[in-house]
């Protein structure tokens, strides 16, 4: 089985891409978290990805490379691995430029020569230690937690993962798809975490899912499928070219795929780790050294105190988990 990933990224000292950016940022519409430079800029830490990837996955048939175009001085843009993708070649023309990361992942499976089976990778999101197909695929099928979120946070992100669960509500019978798939909703694996799944068994609609901070892996097919059903959907909220409140979000696709029985049950929290960088840098740091997790996720932001000290100190922990050069780099 053919297993693709795909990752996203932005050189945001690029002159073009400032430009397009300031040209647009100041709209009325725009959220302040929508905008906000944690959103884009690069900690120096995608050769360290790309290390990851050729030491602890070198399975993988091929890496997709989303950028506006831009490429690292120092990538290898010639390794027969990867495939340097611009926004032009998989995003409608009329919704270009976008800064929006949500447009960009819903037209991924657009991508030319996409597999199949393909996880995808936020640029924020490292393997440092080994890791197999089977984390992600099993049978032909996605590896992913079942489990609602009852009483989630009040953010931004949460109200746009409630505009996933209205048009979930509208092609699902959630009674009759826990039924279905029974054993994948209360699969031993989860643990406490499916505890709400037996609290809200026999109410009618459903409810947020839980999200893990994750590379996540989907079937193209699901991307097609779900677009044959909302197209109108996410067609119309294309246009926001930074994150809007009427957003649809990657989880519509990720909360389709389970909703058809598509994926197997894997505690995803089990080997992944989510460190906010403004509350956790040196948790962060020692997890890197440590190898204490299979995949770790670095969460940015602008409030993060002493940050050029907490970036250094993360860098010298890939260094001394990665330090050879890929393969990727020239």
């Amino acid at each position: 089985m053919d297993i693709d990933f795909v990752i996203t990224w932005v050189d945001m000292n690029d002159p073009v891409w400032q430009e397009k950016f300031n040209r647009y940022r100041n709209d009325k519409h725009n959220t302040k978290n929508g905008v906000s430079k944690a959103r884009f800029r690069d900690n120096g830490f995608l050769k360290y990805w790309f290390r990851g990837v050729e030491k602890f996955a070198p399975w993988v048939r091929k890496i997709h490379f989303i950028t506006t175009g831009q490429t690292p001085k120092w990538l290898d843009v010639n390794n027969p691995k990867i495939h340097l993708v611009r926004h032009e070649d998989f995003i409608p023309e009329q919704f270009l430029p976008t800064f929006n990361s949500v447009v960009i992942e819903r037209y991924i499976y657009k991508i030319p020569g996409l597999s199949e089976h393909f996880v995808y990778f936020n640029d924020d999101f490292y393997i440092i230690n080994n890791l197999s197909p089977e984390r992600f695929f099993q049978g032909g099928l996605p590896c992913d937690i079942a489990v609602f979120d009852y009483n989630p946070s009040w953010s931004q992100w949460y109200v746009r993962i409630k505009n996933n669960i209205r048009l979930i509500n509208r092609h699902f019978n959630k009674r009759q798809v826990m039924k279905q798939w029974h054993d994948k909703w209360f699969n031993r694996c989860y643990g406490m975490r499916a505890r709400w799944n037996y609290i809200l068994k026999y109410y009618g609609k459903f409810v947020t899912l839980r999200v893990p901070h994750n590379a996540q892996p989907y079937l193209k097919s699901t991307f097609n499928e779900v677009w044959a059903a909302v197209g109108d959907e996410l067609t119309a909220t294309s246009v926001n070219k930074f994150r809007a409140l009427n957003d649809l979000t990657p989880e519509l696709f990720r909360t389709w795929q389970i909703c058809r029985g598509n994926f197997v049950p894997y505690n995803t929290y089990a080997d992944t780790k989510m460190f906010p960088l403004m509350v956790r840098p040196k948790q962060a740091e020692k997890a890197i050294r440590s190898q204490a997790y299979t995949l770790v996720c670095l969460n940015d932001n602008v409030h993060i105190r002493n940050y050029d000290l907490v970036m250094s100190n993360l860098r010298d922990a890939f260094q001394s988990i990665l330090p050879e050069k890929s393969s990727f780099e020239v």
